[in-house]
């Protein structure tokens, strides 16, 4: 699958996955920021942003996407970041293709099999309940979803998904029935055999809880040269909560 994908920069490759719900958009600051000294490569997952949709979604389509990427733009020993979903994704990639990997970054997800919670079914029913044919702007959209989403954050997050479909009609981005149907698949924990020996930085939010410490000794052992930070008074969301902190902490592993 071609995915859509911004460019920053040159030098090194970098590349950035987005998380569950999110899109290449998310990261521009930091890949415009990154991109005065690497070449920043930030695609849209499948079924989202302006990427295809398709009805399979998993960590092997997934995988099969980023090596079709990686082949389109001529990479290799690359530098792989990746938050949430897309971190998930980053280590799955990465232990079955550790010759293209230079250094890794996983930012607050974890190997271990984490069945979506209430929240995640309840933000896809919110997407899923809006009603376009009579929304004309995104305060109409987001004053349908704050009857079940209650934090602002998480409605200005999910907004960032809506669309002009052409001149009188607004959609969502997201293949929502695709991701609804496969939610589980993307919650499932990396088993997979084997290790990764290269770089590798995990950066967890002090406000979050999706590295624990007891996750510690299975992600030491598929990455033994791994590192943890923690970002104190960060949320899952790390790098829009502490923009600068999360910048200083990746360029400088990076440039190691």
């Amino acid at each position: 699958m071609k995915l859509f994908c911004r460019k920053f920069g040159m030098g090194k490759p970098v590349v950035i996955l987005h998380g569950l719900f999110g899109l290449s958009d998310n990261w521009v600051s930091f890949g415009r920021q990154l991109g005065e000294h690497y070449a920043v490569y930030i695609p849209d997952l499948r079924n989202h942003g302006q990427s295809p949709h398709s009805g399979i979604f998993d960590f092997p389509s997934l995988e099969n996407d980023l090596s079709e990427m990686l082949d389109e733009y001529s990479l290799n020993e690359i530098s792989l970041i990746g938050h949430s979903l897309g971190g998930k994704t980053a280590m799955y990639f990465t232990l079955h293709h550790p010759e293209l990997i230079e250094k890794l970054v996983v930012v607050d997800i974890s190997l271990r099999k984490s069945p979506p919670g209430m929240e995640h079914q309840q933000l896809l029913n919110a997407m899923m309940a809006v009603d376009f044919s009579h929304k004309n702007s995104r305060t109409d959209v987001e004053n349908q979803l704050k009857v079940m989403v209650k934090s602002l954050k998480l409605r200005q997050f999910l907004l960032k998904n809506v669309y002009w479909r052409d001149r009188y009609s607004m959609d969502w981005r997201l293949n929502l029935k695709a991701i609804n149907e496969n939610l589980l698949s993307v919650f499932e924990g990396i088993n997979d055999t084997g290790n990764y020996k290269g770089p590798v930085l995990f950066i967890r939010g002090g406000l979050s809880g999706y590295i624990r410490d007891s996750d510690l000794p299975d992600m030491e052992m598929k990455f033994p040269g791994a590192e943890v930070k923690t970002i104190a008074n960060a949320s899952h969301w790390v790098h829009a909560d502490a923009p600068g902190e999360f910048y200083e902490v990746v360029k400088n592993f990076l440039d190691r």
